[in-house]
C-alpha cells in the first residue's frame, strides 16, 4: 500500500518524555483484531489517553489543545516489547508522519518505515533540546529533512540522523516493499525474458 511521499516535514510536535514506551502501551492487545490499517489511531495510547468510562484524561499530551502537529517526540527506547505492526499502524493512523527518540526498538523502527512513518534517532542531548524547545513554545516547529537526513530546531540548531538507503528511497517515493517491486516491473520482465525456461 503506497503512502504519501516524505521529503521535508515542518511541523509542531507532541512531547511524550517517557522512556521504555512499549507496543502494548502504544496499542493495547485487545485492539489487534482488525486486519486493515484503519481505525487504530482512535486507540493510540488508549489506556493512557482515556478513563475506563471512555472520557479523555485531561493530563495526557494527546488530549491537550496546546499541542498539535505530525511529529511525536518520545523518550529513550520507544517501541520496545512485542513485534506487533499494529503499533506503527496506530501512530500513522493518528496522523503522525515522524517519531523522534534517542533510541528505537528495531522491529518497531522497521514497522514504521514500512508504513510511511519516519523514525528519527537523535542523541540524548539533542532530544532534551527538542523537549525544552516544545516546553518553551508548544507551537514550536521542527524541520525534519529526509534528503539531508537532518532535524532542525526553531533556533537553527540541527543534528543528522541515519537511515537505511533502501528505506530512504522508499520514503522519498512513497513506496512500500510491494510498490518498490512493481516500480521495477519493466526491469524484472526484461530479466525474465532474457532467461531460458
Amino acid at each position: 500500500m503506497a503512502y504519501d511521499k516524505f521529503t521535508q516535514l515542518k511541523s509542531s510536535a507532541y512531547p511524550l518524555p517517557i522512556e521504555n514506551v512499549d507496543t502494548d502501551q502504544i496499542i493495547p492487545a485487545r485492539f489487534l483484531k482488525a486486519t486493515e490499517r484503519k481505525g487504530f489511531g482512535d486507540n493510540l495510547f488508549r489506556d493512557w489517553r482515556y478513563n475506563e468510562d471512555g472520557s479523555p484524561k485531561e493530563d495526557f499530551v494527546l488530549n491537550q489543545d496546546q499541542y498539535t502537529g505530525k511529529i511525536l517526540v518520545g523518550g529513550k527506547n520507544f517501541g520496545s516489547g512485542s513485534s506487533r505492526e499494529h503499533a506503527a499502524w496506530a501512530v500513522y493512523d493518528f496522523g503522525f508522519r515522524c517519531v523522534i527518540s534517542s533510541f528505537f526498538a528495531d522491529i518497531f523502527k522497521n514497522n514504521c518505515l514500512n508504513v510511511g512513518v519516519l523514525p528519527v534517532q537523535v542523541s540524548e542531548e539533542f532530544l532534551e533540546q527538542i523537549f525544552q524547545a516544545i516546553k518553551k513554545d508548544p507551537k514550536a516547529e521542527l524541520t525534519v529533512d529526509l534528503p539531508s537526513q537532518s532535524v532542525t530546531l526553531p533556533n537553527g540548531k540541527s543534528e543528522s540522523f541515519q537511515i537505511n538507503g533502501y528505506k530512504k528511497q522508499n520514503m522519498l517515493n512513497g513506496f512500500d516493499d510491494i510498490d518498490y517491486l512493481q516500480n521495477m516491473m519493466p526491469e524484472i520482465e526484461k530479466f525474465a525474458a532474457e532467461r531460458p525456461f
